[in-house]
């Protein structure tokens, strides 16, 4: 009987681990090939077999020296400093609402709670057109501050995650530091933030990551700008039908490059990222 049920959980692990390693090799496959294409040496855009016969960094040296019609470094840079002010406000905005609606208690908070989360239902593309023509209004349609103010001015709604994490705070502490004569504003910027490393990195990773990879606003706001695209409209514009033959290698080492960042700032802060989604801050 046992040696019968031990044979069974045997087969059942088998059958996941091939399930998994199955599913594995489906998501990796594009990324691989997407990687062996932006070092082929063979300039087609289309070839009959998947590992190149030829190798080579050109792709990698035209992406940043080759700009006089698709000038990738610009855009790396607009993404990049887009990604960073709209990153800053936006951390701020949602951990800021997250400890005001977790700790203080005041008149309609409740329905004010609610309404964030009806709002936070609808796909931010339904109000594209207006914000477009309220943008225009300002005179900011083709700029970058334009897509700052975009990603940043709605993230307060977000708040959901942050306040769940602040909630798990001990109230103790605030208790205590007002005994002490700390203000509001003191024990959210001294004591409440410096131990809840999780969620500010969380935030922070969530808070960059979409105007890092953000298509639809930005082609809606920039139009025809080049010189203002981010990276995402750079990388469309490679495949366009008058681009992809000379371009098509050069998008995929950009996607690859473009991939690197986040990449790189996901693994460093993995740890944190993780606790800031599942954990708390202080049990107690």
């Amino acid at each position: 009987m046992i040696k019968s049920y031990k044979l069974r959980r045997n087969l059942t692990n088998a059958l996941i681990y091939v399930i998994l390693s199955v599913l594995c090799i489906i998501w990796v496959l594009p990324l691989a090939w997407l990687i062996m294409t932006s070092f082929r040496g063979e300039t087609q855009v289309y070839i009959p077999y998947i590992i190149p016969k030829t190798w080579t960094f050109d792709n990698y040296i035209r992406l940043f020296t080759d700009t006089s019609i698709v000038n990738y470094p610009r855009w790396f840079l607009n993404t990049f400093v887009v990604a960073c002010f709209s990153c800053v406000i936006s951390t701020v905005s949602v951990l800021m609402v997250s400890y005001t609606f977790s700790r203080l208690r005041f008149k309609s908070r409740k329905k004010i709670i609610n309404i964030g989360f009806i709002l936070g239902m609808f796909p931010g593309f339904l109000t594209m057109v207006a914000i477009y023509y309220l943008i225009k209004a300002m005179g900011l349609s083709q700029n970058l501050i334009a897509l700052i103010l975009i990603y940043s001015a709605g993230a307060g709604l977000g708040f959901a995650i942050s306040k769940g994490f602040f909630d798990t705070v001990p109230r103790a502490l605030d208790e205590a530091a007002t005994i002490d004569g700390a203000t509001r504003n003191q024990i959210f910027w001294k004591i409440i933030l410096p131990m809840s490393k999780p969620i500010v990195v969380y935030t922070i990773l969530t808070s960059f990551t979409g105007p890092w990879a953000d298509f639809i606003m930005a082609r809606i706001i920039m139009g025809d700008a080049k010189d203002q695209y981010t990276i995402a409209l750079g990388l469309w514009t490679m495949v366009q039908k008058e681009y992809i033959d000379d371009y098509f290698l050069m998008f995929c080492a950009g996607a690859v490059v473009v991939a690197i960042p986040i990449t790189a700032l996901f693994l460093k802060m993995q740890k944190y990222y993780v606790e800031g989604v599942t954990g708390g801050a202080v049990k107690g």
